[in-house]
Order: C-alpha cells, then structure tokens, then sequence
C-alpha cells in the first residue's frame, strides 16, 4: 500500500513538497554560522516481512488412493473458491505434464498432489464443482491439469488481473509483496519437478504458491471493481479458461537459436533435418531437446556441412561421449539434408503465414502501406493503453494488430468492430479500440 505525501515529526503534513514543516527558519538562527543544516532523513521504510513456511505446515504430497479420496471429501465440503497451481519440469522434459498439484480451499487447507502416481484428478475437479478456480498465470497450467482430468467451471486468473490494472510486473511474489505487503520465499521456479523424491524446501516453495492465492485475488477483485474493470476481467478470465489449444507451429525448427547466422538453403536443411532428428530422439525419452542437442551444436554442422561422421565428430559437442554414442543419428540426418535436390530444400524465409501475411519485418519491403497502417495503430493502441491504465498488449493482442493493418476492412467503426471479434478481440476491447482504430486505417494519400 502507498501513501501520498510525508509527515513531520509532530504528525503534521507537509504542504510544500519540500518535507519541511514550516519551521525551518526558527531552527537555523540557532545554528551556528557556516553550519551545514540539513533536514532529518525520513526513516527506512520497515523491510517486508516474508512468508517463508505455510501457515498450517508443509503437507505431504498425496501418492494412494485412499488419501486422495479423503482429500476430494473435504474439498467437497470446503467453502469458498479453490487456489490451485501446478509445477512442470520444463527445461528438463518434452512434456509439459505436471509433476506436482498444489491447492487449497478454506476448511480444508493447503494439499500437495503428486500425478505421477495419481494421474486420474477427475474424483478432484468433481470435489471442486462449479467453484471458482483461482490461478496466478492460469493458461500455463489449465492444459496440464486437463491432462489430469481438471477443468475450471468459473476461473480468476491474478496474473491477467494486474495486467487489467496496469501492473507491469507481474510475478506472483511482485503482486503479493505489493498488493497484500508480504513477501513470499521464492527460488525453484526453474526446478526440475519430475525429481523423486521432492526435495522438502522445494515442498514449501509449492505449498506458498496458493497459500495467499485467496486474499490476493479479493484484493484484485476489489481493484477491478473500483476500476469499473471488473466486466473486462470476466471476458478475460473466460477466454482463458475456453481457449483451445495453439495450433501447430509453421516450421518449428526456425526458431532455432543462432539459425540467423546462416546464409543458403542446404545450410537450412541440415539444420531442419538435425532438429526434426533431436525432436523425434527427445519425445521418445520425454528429455527437453536443449539437453540431447544444444541449438548452437545443430547451427555449427550446418555451417561447416562436414562430410562424414568423423568429421561430425570433430565439432565441439558432437565429439563427446553421448553424442559419439548417437553419432548416426546425427550425422544420417546431415547426410540427408546433403542428399537432397535442390527443388526439395527449404526457403531461406518462411515467406507469409497463414492469409498471406509476411513477418512484420517485411511489411515495409512487402506492403509500405500497410506498414504506415500498422505503425499508426501500434501508437493509437498504446495511447487508449495508457489513458485507460491496462498493458497495451492486454487492450488488444498484437497479433489481432497485424491482421487487422494487414488486410483492413472498410474503415468505418462497424466493420473495424466486425473485423475485431472474428480475429478473436473480447467486446470490451471492440468497444474501446473501434472508432479510434477506424480513424487512423486509412492509408496516407
């Protein structure tokens, strides 16, 4: 909580932005001449006090079946909405399973659920009914927990809610240590979570995750409301909570890191079939492909193309023990990007997305036009972001910004509105960007 203005050692406020109170003159008669007078500094504001164990203790994490079903009958019973979490092992898997479930419900306290030896949850999300889940960051974790057989009837997400209000960041201990002025013992986030057995601090960090979950979230909802945000909030929460799943990336093995630094097409090729090889080796043993292969290893064969599997060898990474063990997979994959036609090899771009769109890079080269259209809309978008304090890419997703610019409809506020809700904009964000996009489409005679 934050306070406006300071206050004197008598209590009075200072009304001149100065810290003084009025006296000023009367103490420095008294000193002597040549004396360096200053003003008393505030003092310290008090430290934060930081939550560093649950309230109730760390719980065991659930492993049979007769416990959790002990679980699922309090939590049928518990009152109010459900906080919940879940930790994956990201950097460390190919899947994004979840590797512990967290929650906690008044009358029933905080629960840590292990789903690699309970992986039906359905007995739980029945327990839960049509209470309202509450998730900090909610679209990572509602696909991992559908997996386990959970999905939310009403959903507030406390992440999403700060970006509604303007916060910028918005991390969970960020947001606690602001909004409810406590401080949350942190540091595992990047753990690997399919480690057994669990380390016991690692236990806390998961427990504190949903212990103030509840409050915040009343918090927030208070905040929304004294915003007049509260209906932006509900369309929000509720498109998270119905999204279907992303489709399929176009060429994935794009994304590389270091890929830039190449220049032909056959170059491009050993790296796609490199990728598409440590893709379908990582899947196989669920080992995030980071750690099978780093992307600057597969970005090296393509730029030296070495000729035989020795040569393969040679190269930094590729000559240690665990990638001479798998050294035909590899080098059979820069074998084949060296074998193949030319008509066969990939374009050095991507070239356009899905309706013909190129990457925005290219908008100038491509369509100036439509960039001028997009750079105009870009600023519209972030001057109604801050007017009405919510994060720009929050107001309307940039994606639903180049689509828009890239093949306008008639710029008139109806046929912007139109053109927003098929690109999948929520009506509050139709309602306020409209007009104003409407009037800035039109390209410059």
């Amino acid at each position: 909580m934050t306070t406006g203005g300071t206050r004197g050692t008598d209590g009075t406020s200072s009304t001149d932005g100065t810290g003084s109170t009025g006296d000023s003159d009367d103490t420095s008669s008294d000193a002597d001449p040549g004396t360096n007078v200053t003003a008393e500094a505030d003092p310290e504001p008090p430290p934060v006090p930081v939550l560093r164990e649950p309230r109730d203790g760390v719980p065991e994490p659930l492993v049979d079946d007769a416990r959790l079903r002990a679980l699922e009958t309090s939590l049928a019973t518990g009152t109010g909405p459900v906080a919940l979490d879940a930790e994956r092992a990201s950097g460390y898997r190919y899947s994004q399973r979840a590797y512990l479930v967290q929650l906690r419900r008044a009358g029933v306290g905080s629960a840590l659920i292990d789903p690699i030896a309970l992986p039906d949850l359905g007995g739980v999300h029945d327990a839960i009914g049509d209470a309202e889940w509450i998730l900090h960051a909610a679209s990572q974790d509602l696909p991992c927990l559908a997996e386990v057989g959970m999905r939310p009837a009403r959903l507030f997400d406390t992440e999403l809610a700060g970006r509604l209000l303007g916060d910028e960041r918005v991390a969970l201990g960020t947001m606690v240590e602001k909004h409810l002025g406590v401080g949350l013992e942190k540091g595992h986030s990047a753990a690997d979570w399919s480690t057994r057995p669990l380390p016991f601090d690692w236990l806390i960090y998961a427990a504190l995750d949903v212990e103030l979950l509840v409050p915040l979230r009343d918090t927030l909802a208070g905040l929304l409301e004294e915003a007049g945000k509260t209906e932006w909030a509900r369309q929000e929460f509720e498109a998270v909570r119905l999204a279907p799943p992303p489709p399929p990336r176009v060429d994935p093995w794009r994304r590389t890191s270091g890929i830039h630094k190449l220049r032909n097409r056959r170059q491009l090729a050993t790296v796609r079939e490199l990728w598409q090889a440590r893709d379908s080796y990582a899947a196989d043993r669920d080992i995030a492909p980071g750690r099978v292969l780093p992307d600057a290893a597969i970005v090296d064969a393509a730029r030296t193309a070495p000729a035989s599997a020795k040569d393969l060898a040679a190269l930094p990474v590729f000559g240690g023990p665990r990638q001479r063990r798998r050294g035909d997979l590899w080098f059979g994959a820069v074998a084949r990007a060296r074998a193949l036609p030319d008509a066969e090899l990939p374009p050095i771009t991507s070239g356009t997305g899905d309706g013909g769109m190129p990457a925005p890079s290219r908008w100038r080269e491509r369509d100036p036009e439509a960039a001028a259209r997009l750079a105009r809309a870009r600023e519209e978008v972030t001057a109604l972001a801050e007017q009405h304090t919510v994060l720009a890419q929050n107001l309307l997703a940039s994606d639903v910004i180049r689509r828009l610019c890239w093949e306008p409809p008639p710029p008139t506020p109806d046929a912007v509105a139109e053109r927003l809700a098929e690109l999948g904009a929520r009506p509050w964000q139709v309602g306020l960007t409209a007009a104003p996009l409407a009037a800035v489409l039109p390209a410059p005679a």
